[in-house]
């Protein structure tokens, strides 16, 4: 048996769609930079079996999704030319399509088990991690920045890590909804560019990328939380203009983000926000924040409770 984990990554700036013509490999429209989450990962355990490649669902993925695992899971053997046959599990530590990225670590950790093993079985040289990552895009694109720690950025040459001032984060989850979501983020990717706001969409993911690593790089704290933010509304008000439109931020997302902008005016400080394709909510904070993220923590906690 073969075991594998990788963690997940939150995007600052937000990867929104493929290019049409990009092929196998996943090309994004735009760039994107994020930091990865250590400790919310995915294990990937394979084992050789016979008969055909299986999936042993413990974790209640839809029949979509081991589909799209099984196939990821041929298409990498292929690349060994290798004709054997493979169980495979996965299991995360967080739950699954919430929009707390478990396609990035889940694929990422299937990558890295599948090469391992091939690689062991047929005696051929481990890959390096940027040729992981651009093997796992095939089949998840935001799953190429796991590979990298902890800053990471991923354009249309590739994704590679990236050095800032501030490379330590305390990172917190306020838990909106657990259950899955309606509209996954691929198909999500689809639809925005029905949105009339798409067309400009890669030229001010371009601008904020540029102004968030100087703000991060220069100690600009207030300045980069005003670019997360703008950045994280500018995803959702692509899902909201798009035909058909559709959301995922929910009411109690934005009575606790109402929460944390009265948080901000008043303590001028607090934490880089941003929401993925779902209704959950995350806060990252520098190592000097503590006594201030102690009391959001409070005020946030007094709202969310049923």
């Amino acid at each position: 048996m073969w075991i594998s984990e990788a963690p997940s990554n939150i995007a600052l700036i937000k990867y929104m769609g493929k290019l049409e013509s990009s092929g196998t490999v996943v090309e994004p429209c735009n760039i994107s930079m994020s930091y990865t989450i250590p400790y919310f990962s995915t294990k990937v355990f394979l084992e050789n079996c016979n008969g055909e490649d299986c999936y042993i669902n413990k974790i209640g993925l839809n029949q979509e999704s081991i589909d799209r695992f099984l196939r990821h899971l041929k298409n990498i053997k292929k690349i060994f030319n290798y004709n054997g046959f493979f169980s495979v599990e996965s299991l995360n530590n967080f739950p699954h399509s919430a929009g707390i990225a478990s396609s990035s670590s889940s694929f990422a950790a299937l990558t890295k088990c599948t090469l391992t093993a091939l690689c062991e079985i047929t005696g051929a040289p481990l890959p390096t991690p940027e040729q992981m990552s651009k093997i796992s895009r095939m089949a998840s694109g935001a799953s190429c920045r796991s590979f990298f720690f902890p800053w990471c950025v991923w354009d249309r040459s590739g994704a590679k890590s990236i050095n800032l001032k501030i490379n330590e984060l305390y990172h917190d989850l306020i838990l909106i909804d657990a259950n899955p979501k309606k509209i996954s983020s691929s198909k999500a990717h689809s639809l925005v560019k029905s949105s009339p706001l798409f067309a400009e969409r890669p030229q001010r993911a371009e601008q904020r990328f540029t102004a968030l690593v100087d703000a991060i790089n220069c100690d600009k704290w207030n300045e980069a939380h005003h670019i997360c933010w703008e950045e994280f509304l500018d995803m959702h008000q692509l899902f909201e203009t798009s035909s058909p439109s559709f959301k995922y931020i929910q009411s109690k997302t934005t009575a606790v983000l109402e929460k944390i902008q009265q948080f901000y005016k008043s303590n001028n400080d607090g934490p880089l926000v941003t929401i993925d394709a779902g209704p959950n909510i995350h806060l990252l904070w520098k190592k000097d924040q503590n006594e201030i993220r102690n009391e959001l923590k409070k005020e946030i906690f007094r709202i969310t409770q049923p």
